[in-house]
């Protein structure tokens, strides 16, 4: 997902920053670092172990698959495609995000009502050309329509979060948190780059690279 998306533009009531550019490739849900890797040796079967919680590689394919069958369907689902050869990996680093985020959440005594969300997901269609074009514009992000929510909610909880501790604070919290957790990550996927808090690629000749995850393949 290499091409660069122009965020959404909200209402002129609004001045945090938008969903789609906190949800946009992978590493963007913060301005700074949020994860921290630790162990080396990736739980059979599993994409990455995020404190008690296993994201399996079965987990992974099913949201690599939604979106991909949403690229196939749209109009630019050739252009869509060839600029998300990164899709398996940005979408478990996604993953990862938003479970450190939900867990900064809850001990912080910050959650997001369905409300909140519904208002939230109106008001970016309103402000970005209607349902249709949001669906576009995250599609292209590597997020399917079914997954959109969710995204939205990250954001919401991030800017919340923003809100009660400051900018400064949310950052620590994220990155004390991702230290609790250990998030442990499948060398298929790549490694964790602590300063960013996202993943390298895979360089490792005998590891092949998870773009397009295989259902068949083993972990």
């Amino acid at each position: 997902m290499t091409s660069p998306i122009r965020r959404f533009r909200r209402t002129p009531r609004v001045r945090r920053r938008t969903a789609l550019s906190a949800a946009a490739a992978a590493g963007l849900l913060a301005a700074t670092p949020l994860l921290t890797a630790c162990g080396s040796t990736p739980h059979p079967g599993a994409a990455a172990v995020v404190g008690k919680d296993r994201i399996t590689v079965a987990q992974l394919q099913r949201q690599v698959a939604d979106v991909r069958d949403a690229q196939e369907a749209s109009p630019q689902g050739e252009q869509l495609m060839a600029n998300s050869a990164r899709l398996g990996q940005d979408t478990l680093i996604r993953l990862v995000q938003y479970r450190i985020i939900e867990k900064a959440g809850r001990d912080n005594g910050v959650d997001v009502s369905r409300r909140e969300l519904q208002d939230e997901r109106q008001q970016v269609e309103r402000a970005n050309g209607g349902a249709d074009a949001v669906r576009a514009r995250f599609l292209a992000l590597g997020i399917a329509p079914g997954q959109i929510d969710q995204a939205l909610s990250m954001d919401l909880m991030r800017t919340k979060l923003d809100g009660k501790l400051g900018p400064v604070r949310t950052n620590q919290v994220l990155m004390q948190t991702s230290e609790a957790l250990r998030v442990d990550i499948n060398p298929r996927y790549g490694t964790w780059d602590a300063k960013r808090g996202t993943a390298r690629p895979v360089q490792e000749p005998w590891l092949r690279p998870a773009a397009a995850p295989d259902p068949e393949s083993p972990v």
